[in-house]
């Protein structure tokens, strides 16, 4: 981090629109302008990758590392950008404006999206912008559209699809890429609009002086086409099926760990290519974000790996995995300030010992800090360093007064009460919360749009452990309000965190 500021945690679903998710469309433009208004510096997003229904709709499982999410495109822009007319999209739905509905959202996007490449299919060999993406983007695009496309046409995960297909011998995949022409056309165009939107709203967040900080998984879903295409950097036996799979063992947020099922990384393979994968997965979330979260840090130093037939991520055992080595070579390619080491659960000396050495900005989460050990915590503010981000609380987290409401005790509140001076109730914990996370040393504080709101248990984007209902979490349109404005710009320039050593906004 460069300066002392602050920002929002918000997912581009979350943001209102008439379209039944948040898009990539004028109400994400207008809340690029909120942040301005409230003199924010940093507008935080989950990943962006494709989702899918057979995955919980998790950011976090996707069928590729590099692909966006053409749920996220905009009518609205595809309109403005003449790709299709106003008539087009005058018939929408009538759309829960609080929860995403995915596979109502997914079977109206999906009708309009192939209208949109149907009418333009026959103009793409000769659309200079559009060739100039497929081949800057073409080694990861490529295998993606191609994987995508035999998987729909297959209906099955990979290690089921035709033997020379799965395992990619060269007849296989000229055979199928022919075979798939047009559906291998059209997910590359998809990407196309997708990357183009993406693009320009970063560049409007540029002109308001926002960072928009991306979130990188550590690990890739099974399903997709990062496995398929590389099964030697992967935990993968002769069949192509995993061997271990990645989770972390019991902590606060489940008393049998979390079990991902994602499979685990042959660093000894990595390391051989000089972290190829890696170097170009993480210079193209370069590209779409100004910095990055890389989630789940502490995989790099040592990860949690269990067997593909366990059902719970209790009988696993840590692996060492080649931090310094890796961490330097990224290095070589990404500016140290672009990178968060999200470190939260358990962290063991030699996770913070190379967290220190590369001087990455750590985080640190309210939430946890006003146990029994609040006097010795390092997530109570005044045990809080310069280089680090603050949160009130993360995605996998309750609301504030959802936690207050739910997840404390009568001890809890008390030492909150103590510590900031006065009584707090449901109705103004969050706002004490948030006070402490700006007052902070720290040099980043970021604040979820639901804590902002002081929304309750309801509007949790995530809990974790579990697979129905989340992700779903929308933004009310009416969100923003003068006094809203008022109390969070006065707050943050009071703490400093409007960076007014720059000049105005």
């Amino acid at each position: 981090m460069e300066k002392r500021g602050s920002g929002i945690l918000l997912h581009i679903t979350s943001i209102p629109s008439l379209y039944g998710i948040g898009d990539l469309g004028p109400e994400a433009y207008k809340f690029a302008d909120f942040l301005a208004e409230t003199r924010q510096s940093y507008w935080q997003i989950l990943p962006l990758n494709q989702t899918n229904s057979a995955y919980g709709n998790s950011p976090y499982s996707s069928f590729s590392a590099f692909a966006g999410n053409y749920l996220l495109i905009s009518p609205e822009r595809l309109v403005r950008n003449g790709f299709l007319s106003e008539s087009d999209i005058q018939d929408v739905p009538e759309f829960s404006v609080s929860r995403v509905d995915y596979k109502r959202v997914t079977d109206y996007k999906e009708v309009l999206l192939h209208k949109v490449y149907e009418r333009h299919k026959d103009t793409l060999d000769g659309h200079q912008e559009f060739q100039r993406f497929c081949t800057e983007n073409a080694i990861w695009l490529n295998d993606y559209s191609l994987f995508v496309s035999a998987r729909n046409h297959l209906g099955k995960e990979w290690d089921l699809w035709p033997e020379a297909l799965r395992d990619r011998k060269k007849e296989a995949l000229l055979e199928w890429r022919d075979k798939l022409a047009d559906s291998i056309l059209k997910e590359k165009f998809l990407q196309f609009l997708f990357f183009n939107q993406w693009s320009s709203l970063k560049n409007y967040c540029d002109s308001k002086n926002i960072k928009i900080i991306g979130d990188i998984p550590i690990y890739v879903n099974y399903d997709s086409a990062d496995v398929w295409a590389n099964p030697n950097i992967f935990s993968l036996d002769e069949k192509k099926r995993p061997i271990f799979v990645a989770g972390v063992p019991p902590d606060y947020f489940s008393p049998t760990g979390q079990l991902w099922g994602h499979p685990v990384y042959r660093w000894d393979v990595i390391r051989k290519s000089e972290y190829a994968w890696w170097i170009q997965r993480l210079k193209h979330n370069l590209n779409v974000f100004h910095m990055f979260r890389l989630d789940h840090f502490r995989g790099f130093v040592g990860y949690w790996q269990v067997r593909f037939d366990e059902t719970t991520a209790i009988n696993g055992k840590w692996v060492e995995a080649p931090a310094e080595e890796f961490l330097l070579t990224v290095l070589k390619h990404i500016p140290k300030e672009t990178i968060i080491a999200e470190d939260l659960g358990i962290i063991t000396p030699d996770v913070r010992e190379i967290i220190s050495r590369f001087g990455f900005p750590g985080m640190k989460v309210l939430l946890f800090a006003f146990g029994e050990d609040l006097p010795q915590h390092p997530y109570a503010p005044h045990n809080h360093e310069k280089n680090c981000v603050i949160y009130t609380g993360t995605h996998d987290n309750n609301t504030i007064i959802g936690w207050f409401r739910k997840e404390t005790d009568a001890g809890t509140k008390k030492r909150i009460a103590d510590y900031v001076g006065s009584e707090v109730t449901d109705k103004t914990i969050n706002w004490e919360l948030i006070k402490l996370a700006m007052m902070s040393v720290a040099d980043t504080v970021i604040i979820p749009m639901q804590d902002i709101l002081g929304l309750d248990e309801k509007d949790r984007m995530n809990l974790p452990g579990t697979t129905e209902g989340n992700w779903e979490w929308r933004l009310s349109p009416d969100y923003s309000s003068p006094s809203l404005i008022k109390k969070l710009s006065d707050m943050t320039h009071i703490y400093g965190r409007d960076f007014t050593e720059v000049g105005p906004r």
